[in-house]
């Protein structure tokens, strides 16, 4: 499927690059193995982090509460686990991409 998504025990885990401080938060395709995202937020005081879970959980229709953030706290690289997922959560990551 895609290797950036991995599914089990009703949840899925996602492999992520942020890029903070873009102009605007998007989906900006795939950067290795992982989904490369542009976050609109400064990396700074974890504001960048936070809008990371509210784009995703808002991507997938769910409350902010269902994403969370499992490795990465200051990396690029970031690994979101998210319970309860839409069974088209590709689909809806890769919206715009």
């Amino acid at each position: 499927m895609h290797p950036w998504l991995r599914v089990g025990g009703g949840k899925i885990t996602l492999t992520l690059h942020i890029q903070p401080g873009a102009k605007k938060s998007e989906i900006a395709g795939l950067y290795g193995d992982a989904l490369k995202i542009r976050l609109a937020a400064p990396p700074v005081d974890g504001k960048a982090n936070a809008a990371l879970i509210r784009f995703v959980a808002d991507r997938l229709g769910l409350a902010n509460a269902s994403v969370r953030l499992k490795s990465g706290q200051t990396s690029r690289r970031k690994v979101l686990e998210v319970d309860t997922p839409p069974a088209d959560a590709a689909q809806r990551l890769l919206g715009d991409a």
